[in-house]
């Protein structure tokens, strides 16, 4: 296989800025296939080409199978990144760009069904003998059937999306009284979502750890691990602060949850990036889910590993790219990434959308910022209110908490509401600085919205500033304070 001389990208925000930059270092051209509603985004003006699909609606959009092959093949590329979310998982979208003629880059369309349904997987998983959570993944979708299932495996019950992740089409029923209206809500979402309505059942484990792999199959199918993560800050099954490496596992158990990972990822003929998931409580581990595409949460892999596994994936997919047996990859440091959210903490988490005004990310060692957006985008209401993440990387775990809260509380971003306040609540909470936190972390000590500082007098001062040069007024705001943003409405 070739070379790519040009790269279509089927995804948008700050994953098609950290696409284009692998393909700008290997000297790739970059399609960006956009809906109307991103013309004034980051990745719309640093692609080399840009080609817009359909409107806003995903449905019409991102997430057109049609739409994105036909823009790829008019942009004159010779293969399609699909990033995460949207089409990533789409087996039938890996089939169509092959039959194009061009590439997909990720696992081929038999190891998307296999894996990343999550239903077949399961099925995988058992043959292989890897534990897995009492549940049911049968074919009967009926929403009676369900809910009988439901009691039989005994409440409470999670009920998932069978071709997607990312927590979408997914609600925790906690008795038969509300398991009617949750199933039929996660099986509109899960279609709306990843174009499937099956869903599956798993029994809730109440005081989990969500522990994942980072495997890569490289172009010949050779199959290692990248180490692990934890992601149990999770806000609505929908993961909020990420790690690398884990501080809950021993060295055995990691051995053996890394093995389980490349067992079953083998199992599927994997190539590519890929995350296997597992839920990890009372000291046993069992098998979640595997996610067949890049996952949001990848740089922290990255920055402890000083690995680019964007680029892998390209190379990979040109066939250049195969495990160095001699090469020994040891975790170094550790490294933590907050999701920089625009919506209101002390609203419960309300989306905020509108025009951004002043952004700035405070630049350091081991600070690493992915965003979509600049001074002057528009963030919409149409997508995920996702509009950065913010990496960073210490020598110790503690380090690098304090570093993240050090990084948070100087960046600026005003327009929209951010949930930076709420972030740095959270790496401040007792349980996830020594690291015992569950999935049901949030659940437990932020369920409620963040209470609203009392402003000072000066504060007014500078939020009326701010008001006025988004207006295009400027400000007049007299500034006593160097730091004039280290209040709460830095994230404004």
């Amino acid at each position: 296989m070739g070379k790519f001389a040009r790269i279509a990208i089927a995804n948008r925000g700050e994953v098609a800025v950290r696409i284009i930059k692998a393909c700008e270092e290997l000297g790739i051209e970059t399609v960006l296939l956009h809906s109307e509603a991103d013309i004034h985004s980051r990745a719309y003006r640093m692609a080399t080409k840009t080609i817009c699909i359909g409107p806003a609606a995903t449905a019409e959009s991102y997430l057109n199978i049609k739409a994105n092959v036909d823009g790829a093949l008019a942009g004159g590329a010779q293969a399609i990144h699909p990033g995460f979310g949207f089409l990533s998982e789409n087996a039938d979208f890996a089939e169509a760009v092959a039959k194009a003629g061009l590439t997909f880059i990720g696992p081929a369309a038999e190891s998307i069904r296999s894996l990343g349904d999550k239903v077949h997987c399961k099925e995988l998983a058992k043959k292989a003998g890897l534990p897995l959570v009492p549940g049911y993944q049968g074919e009967n979708q009926d929403v009676a059937h369900l809910i009988l299932e439901a009691e039989r495996i005994g409440f409470p019950v999670i009920v998932k999306a069978a071709a997607g992740g990312g927590g979408r089409g997914m609600k925790l029923i906690k008795s038969s009284a509300e398991a009617k209206e949750l199933i039929e809500s996660a099986q509109r979402e899960a279609q709306s979502a990843f174009g499937s309505p099956k869903v599956f059942l798993e029994k809730y484990l109440d005081r989990a750890k969500h522990i994942e792999f980072q495997i890569f199959g490289d172009s010949t199918g050779n199959v290692i691990h990248f180490f692990d993560r934890e992601c149990s800050v999770q806000r609505r099954h929908q993961k909020i602060i990420e790690e690398a490496t884990s501080p809950s596992l021993t060295e055995d158990l990691r051995r053996r949850m890394g093995e389980a990972a490349c067992a079953i990822a083998t199992l599927g003929k994997y190539k590519g990036a890929g995350t296997v998931e597992f839920l990890l409580q009372d000291g046993e581990f069992y098998l979640l889910e595997v996610n067949t595409r890049l996952q949001v949460e990848h740089p922290v892999t990255e920055e402890v590993l000083g690995v680019d596994l964007v680029k892998m994936q390209i190379l990979t997919a040109q066939g250049d790219f195969v495990h160095d047996p001699k090469q020994v990859r040891v975790p170094r440091g550790h490294s933590i990434e907050c999701r920089i959210y625009a919506e209101n903490p002390f609203m419960g988490g309300v989306p905020s959308t509108g025009l951004l005004g002043h952004v700035e990310w405070p630049e350091g060692p081991g600070r690493r910022y992915e965003y979509g957006f600049d001074s002057g985008d528009t963030i919409t209401p149409y997508y995920d209110p996702m509009i950065a993440k913010v990496i960073v990387w210490d020598e110790t775990r503690a380090r690098a908490i304090q570093k993240m809260i050090r990084v948070l509380k100087d960046s600026v971003v005003f327009g929209v509401h951010t949930n930076i306040p709420y972030l740095i609540e959270i790496l401040s909470h007792k349980e996830f600085i020594i690291g015992t936190m569950t999935t049901r972390f949030i659940e437990t000590y932020f369920a409620d919205a963040l209470k609203e500082p009392e402003l000072t007098s000066l504060d007014k001062k500078i939020a009326e500033g701010a008001l006025l040069q988004l207006r295009g007024g400027g400000t007049s705001v007299e500034s006593t304070n160097n730091s004039p943003w280290a209040t709460y409405w830095r994230g404004i």
